[in-house]
């Protein structure tokens, strides 16, 4: 089994009008129930909804010191609006969750598939 990134974006666009409190209620069931699902088949590993861009800080290694600057650190319309991590036996079965988030919240999702997981320190000893 393997574990890939689900990733939700969100595109800063014209302010919207916020959907009605039904339509919300109602994706959130989706979600809740389809998160549900994920946890009884042991697909589930962690999620989040992450801050908008403007919450973010930058932090790099200049030769020596430590820069921090107010992120994002790529300036764009689109940004990572929140991510699962989920086991699948394979890319076909991170596909088919990946289509059932994106019906859920009616936005893209990008699947990647990690290079390898746990501690890089493990992977590659002494």
């Amino acid at each position: 089994m393997s574990q890939y990134l689900l990733s939700t974006f969100a595109v800063d666009e014209e302010p919207s009008p916020a959907p009605p409190p039904e339509a919300m209620r109602a994706m959130m069931e989706r979600i809740v129930a389809l998160e549900a699902d994920m946890d009884a088949s042991g697909t589930f590993v962690f999620g989040g909804h992450l801050h908008g861009p403007d919450a973010a800080t930058v932090v790099r290694m200049n030769s020596t010191e430590l820069i921090m600057t107010d992120g994002p650190f790529v300036e764009s319309k689109e940004h990572i609006s929140g991510f699962y991590i989920i086991n699948a036996d394979d890319l076909d079965a991170a596909l088919g969750w990946a289509g059932k988030v994106s019906d859920c919240i009616g936005r893209p999702i990008e699947v990647r598939p990690f290079a390898a997981t746990g501690r890089l320190a493990d992977q590659f000893p002494g």
